[in-house]
């Protein structure tokens, strides 16, 4: 019998520190019933102390979640952990993942703190955070550039005071594998009963090498891997849940553990996570990428046409690719496109809401002969990404381009409910579009990022938007989709300002 590998998914709360890529309630929920459709262990939703829209995020996923365990992240202080203890109280399976750091730098520099004061202040946290749970995880946040002999010390007393999983990060990514693996072998044998606790890492990408030292540790005793879809995380990233359950699986010769996540769902969820953060996967990106599965060399071709195995370790439909199968059409009635949705995990609050989805949908499909799953996804995330209340709205457009004139637009914009009509000229359509949205809105915004993907195959696709808007040292990425690719670059460039205009601020702590 091969030990269980715990997959701990992070992709709501490190992932989301992502610049530009927070997440409202709402999307938060479709991609936590995603992961519990995947069979993930662990889902993190979040930091309940972030803010108040961070707790209610939590705490809507713990409602809504009933197989997987859902998880907190908390500071090691009595007010985070108690915000924390009450967000997850509605959950299933809840846990409470607190965090101290432990390197010098850390110590002496962030938190002004002597290495006693740190034990003690874990200590009094894993005490805090079992008066909601029994399931309390410990992390010694920079744990790749701790000393060995200090988290022996923290961690034996974190075990003592109740914890039940010891995590070990690689905070900034600093790590290689046959170092990592040989501190995580070495804090085993060395901490006093290791054996009565789960054993886990958590590593950032920074030199690329955050599966590697993942699957290292792994080897070595971890039973547990915290990673995020698509490796999404803040700077380089995280561990790519998709490359360590698969590589696992693919190398059951030498991994000595096995998970229990359906891969199956491994591709619809980078797709909704992708969709729903702006974030594209790039083409060769492995597992989840396009070009993850397609051969160009004719040698290749020729190799995989007689034997699949020639130039394929993994089949493609293992991980879900070929599941954006044609669903609804022009003729498709209410019910069917309920039905669909409630498959797809995106919940209609109300009938208004299920008749002003469905509207969108039909004037989609006189304009796009096929609708797939990604183009539901897309346009729901459309219907639900506006925050509330609505400062900027889109009425209406007129374009105009041609060979050796200057493009024009003419954009109504509603704003706090008065419309205003404004026109603008640029180097470009999208151009205009977004001088005429800044001559009546006025933000003063930044463009940092603009970005189009397809969002299926044919010409009549819908083009998805991202835009990403810096104002005030805030950032916000923004999302649109549409047949026209100039009014999707509209509702992106509003759905961020939306965004920068009801944001409030918040903490993102680094594990």
């Amino acid at each position: 019998m091969k030990d269980k590998l715990i997959i701990f998914d992070t992709t709501l709360r490190d992932g989301e520190q992502s610049p530009g890529a927070s997440m409202t309630r709402d999307e938060k929920l479709r991609i936590a019933r995603q992961l519990e459709r995947m069979r993930v262990d662990v889902i993190e939703a979040g930091f309940a102390a972030a803010s108040n829209g961070d707790f209610e995020a939590v705490r809507s996923i713990a409602e809504a979640i009933k197989e997987s365990t859902v998880c907190s992240l908390a500071r090691a202080n009595e007010h985070d952990i108690r915000r924390a203890g009450e967000a997850i109280r509605p959950a299933a399976r809840g846990r409470i993942h607190t965090f101290i750091a432990t390197s010098p730098i850390h110590m002496e520099k962030k938190l002004r703190m002597t290495p006693d004061q740190v034990v003690e202040q874990a200590v009094k946290a894993i005490g805090w955070a079992r008066e909601y749970t029994d399931d309390v995880e410990f992390s010694a946040e920079d744990a790749g550039r701790s000393e060995i002999d200090f988290l022996v010390r923290i961690f034996e007393a974190v075990i003592d005071a109740g914890a039940k999983t010891i995590n070990v990060p690689d905070t900034v990514g600093y790590n290689v594998p046959e170092q990592f693996a040989a501190t995580v072998r070495t804090l085993i044998e060395r901490v006093p009963n290791s054996d009565k606790v789960v054993w886990s890492v958590h590593c950032h990408n920074d030199l690329g090498l955050a599966v590697a030292n993942s699957l290292a540790a792994v080897r070595t005793g971890a039973r547990q891997v915290e990673c995020t879809i698509n490796g999404l995380g803040e700077r380089a990233g995280n561990a790519s849940l998709e490359e360590i359950v698969m590589a696992v699986r693919t190398r059951a010769d030498i991994f000595p553990v096995e998970t229990g996540v359906d891969t199956t769902q491994i591709v619809p969820a980078s797709k909704l996570v992708s969709q729903v953060t702006g974030y594209p996967v790039q083409p060769n990106k492995a597992i989840v990428g396009a070009n993850a599965f397609a051969h160009e060399s004719g040698i290749h071709q020729d190799g995989v046409l007689k034997h699949r195995e020639t130039y394929e370790i993994m089949r493609a439909e293992d991980v879900g690719w070929g599941a954006n199968k044609l669903v609804l059409g022009k003729l498709s009635g209410r019910n069917a496109f309920r039905a669909r949705l409630q498959e797809l995990g995106i919940e209609i609050e109300s009938e208004e809401h299920l008749n002003q989805a469905f509207a969108r949908f039909k004037e989609l499909a006189d304009r796009k002969s096929e609708i797939f799953d990604e183009d539901l996804t897309a346009l729901m995330r459309d219907e639900a990404v506006t925050p509330a209340p609505e400062q900027y709205r889109l009425v209406s457009t007129r374009f105009h381009s041609e060979t050796g004139e200057t493009p024009v637009a003419e954009i109504t914009l509603s704003i706090g409910g008065a419309e205003k009509h404004a026109r603008a000229n640029g180097s470009g359509p999208v151009d205009a579009a977004f001088k005429a949205i800044e001559t009546v809105a006025t933000t003063g915004s930044e463009l940092l990022l603009y970005s189009v993907n397809a969002i299926t195959s044919g010409t009549d696709a819908q083009g998805e938007v991202t835009v990403r808007l810096s104002r005030d040292g805030r950032v916000m990425d923004g999302q649109g989709a549409d047949t026209d690719i100039i009014v999707a670059s509209a509702k992106a460039y509003l759905n961020a300002l939306n965004k920068l205009h009801v944001g409030a601020e918040r903490l993102n702590p680094q594990v």
